[in-house]
């Protein structure tokens, strides 16, 4: 007997309208535990997210197929049987390519040589894959933390910018996972150390070295802008140094030493917390200190003792949670919105440290910090006894102004400073630091010896629930 049809004037979910050999479920999550909904809803979103993933995956590796096949097709130069081995070495590459993907990488792939960094959220480790030998620095994030301080978009973008890039400026990224705590960066092991651990141990440098690093830094970041996205935390700390001397920037919106560093609200904050501290007279002498009158004495940390503070804190300052912002743009404070400008007053307040040998704005607070950096016109001084050419003055001041007035990366390119560099082949010519290394393992330029004892390997404890691994859902590579 066929089914029978609903009437016209019959509702499409009523039981009146099934046959009897209909078996109907009605759905309802009634009865269901309060841990069911949410897991049931997680595997949902999992399994659209699997399938998504695969299905874009084909369409590309259809798409790329389809490019060099029209490719070949409008190339009457090349033969027959060289066109069908490429189409043979395309399919490879991606027989490969998924190979990969299908291969559950997790931390027993890997072994820990040498914990060679720590941030505010997690830790940096070389470490060597056990099958292959090779050597890498794995970056393990906590998850709790991450979530607990807002992050989760920082790490994205981390994430992003480093899968997307393959640039020589920008570290690269093998592979990433996680397991129910930890997020898991797989990236090259720069084995030179950072450029904050060459300010430390040489204080200054001429300006033909400064020219070198500063030209370099141009580079990295205009790379990073052409991939669409802003760095806005250049700092020494990120400035990292490969074997050949030369550098690679890292840790891109990651918040490593800096809490909440991309959350402008957080710097408004601090800076109103700075003023309800004051008291009357501490803020009547602020504010005669903030004006155009103030005596030029007071603009700049003129104390040797209180530079040497500065310098003996600086590597404490990267490990914690407070940080320093003596890079960060006057923009990024004001929630007043900010392009990729904020990059360029970066780079002018390294360059000045690196010929000068502390940043412009350093104070022994944070929040005097923030306050010079909010009024820069009236703090920006270069010492009397640091003699710097025209035109090095000049670059950082062309640097270190309001967003409107700040080159662009085409004059700074064009600045008298930068007279004689050849921007095409900087990369490849003699870094003026070449690192010694003794091995492939070789850690010397790490100041490993200040990083407090660690577990010889993170441990994966148990999940405590499915929201904390939804919230990173997509993070493997």
């Amino acid at each position: 007997m066929p089914p029978s049809q609903p009437s016209s004037t019959s509702q499409p979910g009523s039981n009146a309208n099934k046959s009897a050999d209909y078996v109907f479920f009605e759905r309802t999550t009634t009865g269901f535990s309060d841990e069911a909904v949410p897991r049931a809803k997680t595997a949902q979103l999992k399994l659209e997210h699997y399938y998504k993933v695969a299905v874009d995956a084909a369409i590309e590796r259809n798409t790329r197929r389809v490019e060099l096949e029209r490719r070949l097709m409008g190339d009457a130069l090349t033969p027959e049987d060289r066109k069908q081995r490429q189409l043979q070495q395309l399919g490879k590459k991606e027989s490969t390519f998924l190979r990969l993907r299908r291969t559950k990488l997790g931390l027993n792939d890997f072994r820990t040589v040498k914990v060679i960094g720590k941030g505010a959220f997690g830790e940096v480790r070389l470490v060597q894959k056990t099958d292959t030998g090779k050597i890498y620095a794995m970056k393990t994030l906590k998850k709790e933390e991450m979530l607990k301080k807002d992050q989760l978009a920082h790490v994205r973008a981390e994430r992003d910018v480093l899968a997307e890039s393959d640039s020589a400026w920008v570290v690269q990224l093998f592979y990433s996972f996680q397991d129910p705590q930890y997020l898991y960066l797989i990236m090259e092991f720069l084995p030179g150390g950072d450029l904050m651990t060459m300010l430390i141990k040489y204080d200054t440098f001429s300006e033909d070295v400064t020219r070198f690093y500063i030209a370099e830094c141009v580079l990295a970041i205009e790379a990073v802008h052409k991939l669409g996205f802003i760095h806005r935390d250049i700092k020494p700390d990120n400035i990292l140094i490969d074997k050949d001397g030369h550098i690679k920037l890292s840790d891109f919106g990651l918040s490593t030493g800096f809490h909440k560093q991309h959350d402008s609200s957080y710097y408004q904050r601090l800076l109103d917390s700075s003023s309800s501290l004051q008291s009357p007279t501490a803020a009547i002498q602020q504010k005669a200190r903030n004006s155009v009158m103030v005596n030029a004495i007071h603009l700049t940390m003129t104390s040797k003792d209180q530079i040497e503070t500065w310098k003996a804190n600086r590597r404490k300052l990267a490990y914690s949670t407070v940080g320093t912002p003596d890079y960060i743009a006057p923009e990024i404070f004001l929630q007043k919105g900010y392009g990729n400008e904020c990059d360029w007053w970066s780079m002018g307040t390294i360059m000045f440290e690196c010929l000068v040998g502390y940043p412009p704005f350093c104070s022994e607070s944070t929040h005097e910090t923030y306050q010079k950096i909010i009024q820069w016109q009236y703090h920006l001084a270069f010492p009397d006894d640091v003699h710097l050419s025209r035109e090095a003055e000049d670059l950082i001041r062309r640097l270190i102004t309001s967003p409107d007035r700040r080159l662009n990366v085409e004059q700074m390119k064009n600045h008298p400073f930068f007279f004689g560099v050849d921007w095409n082949t900087i990369r490849h010519i003699d870094a003026p630091f070449v690192p010694h290394l003794r091995s492939i393992t070789d850690t010397s330029y790490f100041p490993t010896d200040e990083l407090d004892q660690v577990p010889e390997d993170p441990t994966a404890g148990d999940n405590t629930g499915g929201n904390k691994d939804l919230a990173f859902l997509g993070y493997v590579m």
